[in-house]
C-alpha cells in the first residue's frame, strides 16, 4: 500500500442502480389485500411489497384501466 494516493485523477463514480431506485409512499389499502398478498409471499419467497409494487407496475405498463367496480367507489365519492 502507498503512504501517499494521487486523488485528483479519480473520476466521480456514477451509479449505476441510480435510475431502479425507488420512490417511497404511503398508501391504503384494505386489511384483505394486504392479506393476499402476505400469502402470495410466503408461497413465492418474493416480498409482500414487491409483489404489490411488480402487479401495479404490469397494470400501469400495460395501460389497463380500472374494471367496472371503480365506478361504484366514486359513486360513493359523490355520496
Amino acid at each position: 500500500m502507498k503512504k501517499q494516493y494521487d486523488i485528483s485523477k479519480l473520476k466521480k463514480a456514477e451509479p449505476r442502480y441510480l435510475k431502479y431506485l425507488k420512490t417511497s409512499v404511503t398508501i391504503r389499502l384494505n386489511p384483505h389485500v394486504i392479506e393476499y398478498f402476505k400469502k402470495l409471499s410466503a408461497s413465492t419467497g418474493i416480498p409482500y411489497q414487491s409483489l404489490i409494487n411488480y402487479v401495479l407496475k404490469d397494470y400501469a405498463t400495460k395501460g389497463l384501466e380500472p374494471s367496472s367496480n371503480c365506478e361504484n367507489l366514486n359513486k360513493k365519492k359523490a355520496a
